[in-house]
């Protein structure tokens, strides 16, 4: 497994560095249906992948790029290994020059993750792991420090846009965090909670390429996760699964009393 990883991390730099970075601020781009962008650089950088991953190892591939019918083919065919590749996570941040958006590549198997690795091409740091072998940002261990004790110490990832109106109300006007940030990039949110620059995050549904490579990532960091409800994240459905996390089972803990509390009021 270690040799596929690294395999894995080369071609993800390889791609990150010949299709993607030459695009930056170049690229025309067009809406999908979903209302979300597409660029010539996320087709250019997803065939890249496919061939590259089809030469490590000839296993089918999933990508966001692909139709909807196309990707659910491959899912209910999988259990042998199918690589999950999210081309350009953050391609409104591409687009618009803002430098935050990865290359995400999961190996999944039996619907869970293996081997997930995720590359910011910009800054050049890859994320990466494989079950049971620890977690890692460009050789270093994650996470790279340590959490804060308190969820009112924390750094929060915050994406509002598919959560209830009231909790995200409840969120601006009184969370129960230090700060927080919405990045724009899920996969890179993951790592960033694996990390320890972010310490807690939410999200109200996000799709396969979104967490497959950042959950196995945080999962072997000893971060921990479930869904907004406290429901055990992989029994969700895996085209929409909300995120709870944080950087400890401790600080989830807490952080998942808190909006518990304000479900439960919003539901009264």
């Amino acid at each position: 497994m270690k040799e596929l990883l690294a395999q894995v991390i080369a071609a993800a730099r390889v791609v990150g560095r010949e299709e993607v970075m030459p695009r930056y601020l170049k690229v025309a781009h067009q809406r999908k249906v979903d209302g979300s962008l597409l660029t010539e650089a996320d087709l250019a950088a997803q065939s890249a992948l496919f061939t590259r991953l089809h030469a490590i190892a000839p296993y089918p591939m999933l990508g966001e790029e692909m139709s909807e019918d196309a990707q659910k083919a491959v899912w209910e065919k999988g259990d042998a290994g199918f690589w999950c590749v999210d081309p350009i996570d953050g391609t409104s941040n591409f687009v618009n020059g803002l430098p935050f958006f990865a290359i995400s590549i999961a190996l999944v198997r039996h619907g869970r993750t293996v081997l997930g690795v995720v590359y910011d091409p910009q800054a050049d740091e890859a994320f990466y792991a494989f079950e049971g072998g620890g977690a890692f940002m460009n050789g270093d261990p994650l996470p790279l420090k340590l959490p804060p004790d308190n969820l009112n110490r924390c750094m929060a990832g915050i994406d509002l846009k598919r959560i209830d109106r009231v909790l995200a109300g409840d969120l601006a006007r009184e969370h129960p965090y230090a700060s927080q940030r919405n990045l724009g990039a899920s996969t890179l949110d993951w790592c960033y909670v694996a990390a320890g620059r972010l310490h807690i995050y939410l999200h109200g549904g996000q799709k396969m390429w979104d967490y497959a490579a950042g959950w196995l990532i945080l999962k072997e960091a000893g971060a921990a996760v479930c869904g907004l409800n406290g429901d055990e994240f992989l029994a969700a459905d895996p085209w929409c699964r909300s995120v709870l996390a944080a950087q400890t089972p401790e600080l989830l803990g807490q952080w998942q009393h808190w909006v518990a509390h304000r479900l439960k009021m919003a539901a009264n």
